[in-house]
């Protein structure tokens, strides 16, 4: 049951950018089409779970005081291995992300598991919460993607030349620029917080706090005060 929770904690309850609202830089840049958004989605769950593994590994051995630059090189370790195989496999789609492949390593979602839950926990259990907070980081990214993709383009590009016509009538270029990301997210969250809100008064329960896992009370940022 607590590998199980641990697993899905990542989807909803605690997802990285609509519940503790991390890794906005990815989020924001990588999410014009839904393509790179599961290529980004899933090239970070793999570091996730390969980082999370490992750390939980070793996490007896590796001294306190340099345990942030250990986590940094296992996770560099497996950014370079994702990027590699992209590179050999997914080429193109490598071209397209470019920088946000490498920029990984310094993800606040990948270093935060590591510091929050895999120093802490079992190896399995770091598993399972590493798959959990990639597909929930995936799950988000791609319900950004579709709206801004089929917003401004009235196309939806699943992967390479994949690409399904939507019967709406878009071509609102605000949504593939830029400041289409702010306006797009800012929504989401706003209806993600509405309805919980909602939610929470029809079953009598007080309304949802802001969960102390977010990037305010991030104890790396402690760590170096």
């Amino acid at each position: 049951m607590s590998l199980f929770k641990d697993l899905t904690r990542g989807i909803v309850r605690e997802n990285p950018i609509f519940r503790l609202v991390l890794g906005m830089c990815p989020t924001l840049a990588t999410t014009t089409s839904l393509e790179n958004a599961l290529g980004m989605g899933l090239a970070t769950t793999f570091v996730l779970c390969g980082s999370n593994i490992v750390i939980s590994t070793v996490r007896r051995i590796i001294p306190g005081a340099i345990r942030i630059p250990c986590y940094v090189v296992i996770i560099a370790s497996f950014v370079t291995i994702v990027q590699m195989l992209m590179q050999a496999f997914t080429p193109a789609l490598t071209q397209k992300l470019g920088i946000f492949i490498p920029l990984i390593v310094v993800n606040c979602i990948v270093l935060g598991r590591a510091e929050a839950f895999a120093n802490k926990n079992p190896v399995l259990n770091s598993a399972a919460d590493g798959v959990g907070m990639g597909l929930g980081f995936t799950l988000a990214l791609a319900l950004i993607a579709s709206i801004r993709e089929i917003l401004g383009t009235g196309m939806l590009t699943v992967w390479g030349d994949l690409r399904i016509p939507m019967p709406v009538d878009a071509g609102m270029i605000l949504f593939i620029l830029p400041a289409g990301g702010f306006v797009t997210l800012g929504c989401v969250l706003a209806l993600m917080n509405h309805l919980q809100a909602r939610a929470a008064l029809c079953s009598g329960q007080a309304l949802p706090t802001p969960l102390a896992l977010d990037c305010r009370h991030c104890t790396i940022c402690k760590f170096g005060r």
